[in-house]
């Protein structure tokens, strides 16, 4: 991990809200912007901020989502999506993100990530193979 993740380190992304980020449960009339998918976008911004900062054979993951989705957004609507590094502990960063499209404040998030060793992360993905194979 690179000195260079520093709280006030900021990125923008902006998302159109295509037809596999729309939730349809309410009826197709009532098609919106799922939270799930905002929820995903968030984190890839996230993570592809982070992404610029990391050493080879680091990555990170997602730890904590505290997301308060505000309005709706249609679909065909662009999305602009601001995440801001606020705290660094080690190897957990910690963002404040906030995501709008040209006619509403959309939501607000606090996002928590954790910069993993791959191949560490990787052994304990296959431990826990292991294990679940055994159990079947």
């Amino acid at each position: 991990m690179k000195n260079s993740i520093q709280p006030g380190l900021e990125t923008t992304a902006r998302i159109i809200v295509d037809a596999a980020r729309v939730t349809r449960h309410m009826g197709p009339e009532l098609g919106v912007y799922g939270t799930p998918a905002l929820l995903g976008d968030i984190e890839h911004t996230c993570h592809d901020l982070l992404q610029e900062h990391l050493d080879e054979g680091e990555d990170s993951v997602g730890t904590r989502a505290d997301l308060l989705h505000l309005a709706p957004t249609l679909e065909g609507v662009e999305v602009t999506i601001v995440a801001k590094v606020t705290a660094v502990d080690r190897r957990a960063v910690t963002f404040e993100v906030t995501a709008s499209d040209p006619y509403d404040e959309l939501a607000r998030c606090t996002h928590s990530r954790f910069i993993v060793d791959k191949d560490k992360l990787l052994e304990r993905i296959e431990n826990k193979a292991a294990r679940v194979k055994g159990n079947t």
